[in-house]
């Protein structure tokens, strides 16, 4: 259907110079039979939905032809098997903090699957007939996975996501530094804009008892793969210290922000312990308490009531007080493997109490600049790979536990290798 919807279109002949150009001229040029198959099936989805962005595209590969023929050319018949997931991606000026956190959404297996495979291409998320700027991200999105773990170069451009994102927030397109932190909840958040599904909530029944009362799970009517691997849930008891009445607040959260404790040296439980501990609030920090009918100092205590699959700690290193900022530099120990969340999780649902790091985001500097890199562990070889924009090296263990660290993404299950569509 994708085809024929192509060869309907009076620009045909354009677009197969697109692809042409997109191939080097040769579809089976550097490249296995089965790659090229699926670039043309994501080339073609890209060019229904959005032919501007794809003009786009063609003058970039153009721009890029030189620089390209100049890179070492991975082998695609297996004998080379870093070259799965382990690519290079270009600085676009200053996009070092787009660059970081691409690298690590590539080593999460479970969602780099789901774009190979073509599950991304659903009804649901594209109707063809008035494509949105948010389908746009997601068959972006898919391209870029697809180069960077079927690719055959060591190193990609992602002008193309940066593009489509940047249509709907113009700030990505400049070049001058953005948070890696904020740039991954667009990110995610558009993501799942675009491949949300919808379901009717299920009756539940009468639930008995204060635990489950506080605890239960939050049931949404909107899922994707982003809320499936990255969306848990946070749940808020509240007293009122007069009346000593208690209420359930619940949050859901793709991203942690933890506070560091200390300004020298502390751990990731710290930081953790530091999250979680009792909270009093005082003065004009009251909260309105519907038993007492005012304002009411209250204790605030938080607790996890839905662990996601995949946990993303931010690192609040970046202070600012008034017209005061400051980083903290504070080097924070953090395990690569079972990260006990046990303490934070309600019992009822301690379903993913341990977990292993996959993958960091690293910021050298202050806040007015500075850089930032990733470190990820690839599912293919068990290696940790070092990714500073086009620069890519294998470290040992030891190197990933460093004091520049922002970002920490942690998985409650080993990942396997994506598997792509055949």
């Amino acid at each position: 259907m994708l085809c024929h919807a192509v060869i309907l279109d009076s620009k045909f002949p354009y677009f197969l110079s697109l692809v042409g150009n997109a191939f080097g001229g040769s579809l089976i040029k550097n490249s296995s039979l089965f790659h090229n198959i699926e670039r043309l099936i994501v080339i073609c989805t890209y060019f229904v939905l959005s032919k501007p962005f794809l003009s786009m595209w063609h003058q970039h590969s153009a721009e890029c032809t030189d620089y390209y023929d100049t890179l070492p050319v991975k082998e695609a018949d297996g004998s080379q098997p870093c070259s799965q997931g382990v690519t290079g991606l270009r600085n676009l000026g200053n996009t070092c903090y787009m660059n970081a956190i691409l690298q690590c959404l590539c080593s999460i297996s479970p969602l780099v699957e789901y774009f190979l495979s073509g599950k991304y291409i659903t009804p649901e998320t594209y109707p063809f007939l008035l494509p949105s700027d948010c389908s746009e991200v997601a068959t972006a999105f898919a391209y870029l996975m697809t180069d960077m773990w079927l690719g055959d170069s060591d190193c990609v451009s992602p002008e193309i996501f940066r593009s489509a994102l940047g249509n709907l927030y113009p700030a990505f397109t400049k070049k001058t530094q953005q948070d890696a932190q904020e740039f991954l909840i667009y990110v995610l958040n558009e993501l799942h804009e675009a491949l949300k599904k919808y379901h009717y909530p299920r009756r539940r029944s009468h639930e008995k008892g204060s635990a489950q009362r506080c605890c239960r799970k939050w049931i949404t009517t909107e899922t994707s793969v982003i809320t499936q691997l990255f969306e848990g849930q946070l749940n808020y008891s509240i007293v009122c210290l007069k009346c000593e009445k208690c209420t359930y607040k619940n949050e859901v959260f793709t991203v942690l922000s933890l506070p560091i404790p200390s300004e020298y040296e502390c751990s990731l439980q710290d930081c953790l312990q530091c999250f979680f501990q009792q909270d009093t609030l005082t003065w004009n920090n009251q909260i309105h308490c519907s038993f007492c009918e005012t304002k009411q100092e209250t204790a605030v205590r938080a607790g996890i009531s839905k662990a996601p699959k995949i946990i993303i700690f931010h690192l609040k290193r970046f202070d600012i007080q008034g017209t005061t900022k400051r980083k903290l530099r504070t080097d924070i120990h953090y395990p690569l493997t079972n990260l006990d969340l046990t303490p934070y999780i309600c019992p009822i649902f301690r379903k993913y109490p341990k977990y292993n790091l996959c993958a960091v985001v690293n910021h050298f500097g202050d806040l007015d600049g500075g850089h930032y890199t990733a470190f990820c562990k690839n599912s293919f070889t068990q290696a940790w790979y070092s990714f500073d924009d086009t620069r890519v090296s294998e470290i040992p263990d030891t190197s990933v536990q460093n004091a520049t660290a922002y970002l920490l993404f942690y998985s409650c299950q080993p990942f396997s290798i994506p598997i792509q569509k055949h």
